[in-house]
């Protein structure tokens, strides 16, 4: 299996940062999915913060430890991956250090690599190009990526990665700021300002 090169998988230290600055830096960057020795990869163009322990909308409020979100206590740059509504997985990347339960969602890619493979896997379900990872769901399916990534060092894998496609964050306006989705159910915490996506960008999912 191929390796990344090294020089472009981002480092431990850019996920050992506040989980919003690194919510906001990934957006530009390349996640890499390599499936069976060929590249699915797309730009990070929306994703969400979620905070940890004093977070109502993330899956370790309150200091909550489970077999499924273990991952979520790991160090920067671990990939957390859950299962949910009994049919979909999603992938979020820890930041700052062990302990510190803190993570960003990746809700959306626009896809740049092994887009026949991803139409294959989305099925039906990918008319258009913009189908294909225009929701936190479907760039899960579309890349290949469950349960068994759970936990994977995204600083040294081969098989799951993030390469640095932007040498620096996008100014302030090329960002959309806006409440989460889907968290209805935090309270206060609902309201938060802590999803990013990159402006005009049709690869977004439901605005």
């Amino acid at each position: 299996m191929s390796e990344p090169q090294t020089d472009r998988r981002l480092p431990r230290s850019f996920f050992r940062r506040d989980v919003t600055d690194v919510a906001i830096g990934l957006l530009g960057q390349r996640l890499v999915r390599m499936y069976r020795g060929k590249r699915l990869a797309g730009v990070i163009v929306e994703t969400e913060a979620y905070l940890g322990v004093a977070d109502r909308a993330a899956h370790t409020f309150n200091g909550r430890y489970t077999e499924r979100n273990r991952a979520m206590w790991l160090d920067g740059g671990h990939a957390y991956v859950y299962f949910t509504y009994g049919m979909h997985h999603c992938l979020n990347i820890v930041a700052r250090c062990e302990g510190d339960p803190v993570a960003v969602l990746l809700r959306a890619l626009e896809p740049t690599e092994g887009l026949e493979t991803m139409r294959r896997f989305r099925g039906q379900h990918a008319r258009r190009e913009t189908d294909l990872c225009s929701g936190p769901a479907k760039l899960c399916q579309a890349l290949a990526i469950d349960r068994k990534l759970d936990g994977t060092d995204m600083t040294r894998s081969g098989t799951l990665f993030i390469e640095r496609a932007r040498g620096r964050a996008y100014a302030g306006a090329k960002i959309v700021t806006m409440r989460r989705i889907g968290v209805d159910y935090a309270g206060e915490w609902a309201g938060k300002p802590l999803r990013f996506y990159v402006k005009d960008n049709p690869h977004v999912s439901r605005r």
